[in-house]
């Protein structure tokens, strides 16, 4: 009967043989509306206490290639944009950036602060230009927020997988809105999101694993105490 039943499938280009449940052994979410869909994996997104951001991000005029560890109480990881890399390290409301010298000497900064400022943990101060433009990469409610935001009409298109996870995908208008694919095993988690507008593509995973967030050691720690020469 199975050989049967693929070759059907095969000839006649259907999507599963009669009496096939194609929702057998997943959660169910694909039986839904894709609006129901959307709401139930921006829901799990928001309550999970954990997760890995990996991918592309464009805003401002710049790309961002992002590799961020996220939970509520802030996040871990590295960012990098026009040629340079740096790290990102935010606990509570105290927010760090470490760097190599080229990255504080960009655009013909102060040669003597950046090597002051190269490997070291720095504060940013709460007043600064950089605390708030870069803060939000460390905060899980603020980036996925805006990353699971589909725009027009939220329809669905099709099922498929995702690092051996089989997922239903969801767009917004046709895909021109973004589109985002969806766990169907387990909790129906985002695990892979291409922004509207060809503005990046971000892969999710580590869902609710456990990992280490706390200041860096006071020696390896600057506090510079003003605005930051990249400000």
């Amino acid at each position: 009967m199975g050989a049967v039943c693929a070759l059907a499938v095969t000839g006649a280009g259907l999507t599963g043989c009669s009496g096939e449940d194609p929702d057998a052994g997943t959660n169910g979410v694909g039986k839904l509306p894709a609006d129901k869909i959307h709401a139930k994996t921006r829901t799990a997104a928001e309550t999970a206490e954990a997760v890995r951001l990996h991918g592309t991000v464009a805003a401002g005029g710049s790309t961002y290639t992002l590799d961020m560890r996220l939970k509520p109480g802030g996040g871990t990881g590295s960012v990098a944009a026009e040629g340079t890399t740096f790290g990102l390290l935010r606990v509570g409301e105290q927010l760090f950036l470490k760097a190599d010298a080229g990255f504080w000497s960009h655009d013909g900064g102060d040669a003597a602060a950046a090597g002051k400022l190269a490997g070291k943990y720095v504060k940013v101060p709460q007043g600064d230009p950089a605390y708030k433009k870069f803060s939000g990469f460390t905060d899980k409610d603020v980036l996925l927020g805006d990353l699971l935001t589909l725009h027009g009409t939220v329809e669905t298109d099709g099922r498929h997988e995702q690092a051996g996870v089989r997922t239903i995908r969801i767009t917004g208008d046709e895909g021109s809105g973004g589109s985002l694919d969806v766990s169907l095993e387990g909790t129906p988690y985002p695990l892979r999101l291409v922004r509207a507008g060809s503005a990046g593509t971000i892969g999710f995973s580590d869902w609710n694993k456990p990992f280490a967030l706390e200041e860096p050691a006071k020696d390896d720690t600057l506090d510079y105490g003003r605005q930051l020469p990249m400000s």
